[in-house]
């Protein structure tokens, strides 16, 4: 990608122009100011402090040194290291010297990060902390990251989008939820198979369109109605925005028509209702999908109802066996390897 290595095939676009057709100088510019790396081991000039190793990549940067080292400083606060500026890196440990090698890629402020294998070479415990870092990082940083891995569950864990390889060529790149529940081929579903889905899927990927929905205005009859045509017991109220508001049954209803009642929010059974967030895992709706006999409510910011979960749709998303398309907003309702690389996205890239 920053042509350490000519490619043998296809392009590279930075911005629109072909790292390829780059000169030395124009190449030496690009990976100076638009693309930094993080290192499997390291990387670290061990007769330099924590504080020169994170300004290091700035060196070719017209900068003071005054300025090269108040940025490296600011790098190491973002990744956990303010105060440890002036030791060696022979007196950090695995966690850390990885930290001040990501510390020295974010002080060029590169909008391209390069990770390749950045964190295999770490304990389980040390890593976990690593990808939390990064989790945090990119949610106030915002640049693209290309990670290559060969741990599928970090590839999940990190990436917006997964691109899986074999024998040099990608033969999927999806999101989590589409490598998972609509595997490319064999291969990929063999790559993907063991993987705890409870941890990875989110009640958006598995979510149904809501058809069992009334709005507020309509009154008691016309729910009454609804229920029967729909052959359903209760339906989802709503208001005119398209915030959920309650439930309603069939019970209640025909007992609200025999007292004269015409509100049909008189007849509304708020504590009834279990919402979800749509990035919920799956994991977290097993118990209120349990404990509810209607489809599990997935509702916005706004408590708008952006999609349903039936129980027979939870299943499917759990099961190993899934090989087609999960059904999405908008469809029918339902009842009842070799390297992953994450793509972490910033911006529009």
């Amino acid at each position: 990608l920053n042509r350490l290595h000519d490619a043998t095939g296809g392009t590279v676009e930075v911005n629109g122009v072909d790292v390829g057709s780059l000169s030395s100088k124009e190449l030496r510019k690009l990976r100076a100011e638009q693309m930094s790396m993080v290192f499997q081991h390291f990387a670290l000039l061990p007769h330099r402090t924590v504080r020169d190793n994170a300004a290091f990549g700035l060196t070719m940067h017209d900068l003071s040194r005054a300025e090269r080292l108040e940025r490296a400083d600011r790098a190491l606060v973002q990744v956990g290291l303010e105060g440890w500026g002036d030791s060696l890196p022979d007196e950090l440990s695995g966690g850390m010297r990885q930290r001040v090698g990501l510390a020295r890629a974010l002080a060029t402020e590169a909008n391209i990060l390069l990770m390749d294998e950045a964190f295999s070479a770490l304990d389980p415990l040390i890593k976990r902390e690593m990808q939390d870092q990064m989790i945090e990082l990119q949610s106030e940083l915002r640049r693209t990251i290309v990670f290559i891995t060969h741990d599928l569950n970090e590839a999940m864990r990190l990436g917006d989008r997964i691109a899986v390889m074999r024998d040099g060529s990608i033969v999927q790149i999806g999101t989590t939820e589409e490598i998972l529940t609509n595997p490319a081929d064999e291969y990929v579903a063999s790559f993907v198979q063991g993987v705890d889905r409870s941890r990875v899927l989110t009640a958006d990927g598995i979510m149904r369109r809501p058809v069992a929905t009334i709005g507020a205005w309509e009154g008691p009859t016309a729910a009454l109605h609804k229920m029967e045509e729909l052959q359903v017991s209760g339906l989802f109220v709503l208001s005119r925005a398209g915030r959920l508001l309650g439930t309603v049954n069939d019970t209640g209803v025909a007992k609200g028509i025999t007292r004269g009642t015409h509100q049909l929010e008189d007849l509304l059974h708020d504590g009834e209702v279990a919402k979800v967030a749509p990035d919920t895992l799956l994991a977290e709706l097993l118990i209120p999908s349990a404990a509810n006999p209607l489809p599990l409510a997935v509702v916005g910011a706004n408590g708008e109802l952006v999609g349903v979960v039936p129980r027979a749709a939870l299943l499917e998303g759990l099961s190993d066996e899934t090989t087609g398309e999960v059904p999405p907003v908008g469809a029918d309702p339902a009842d009842g390897a070799d390297d992953a690389g994450a793509v972490i996205e910033g911006g529009a890239a």
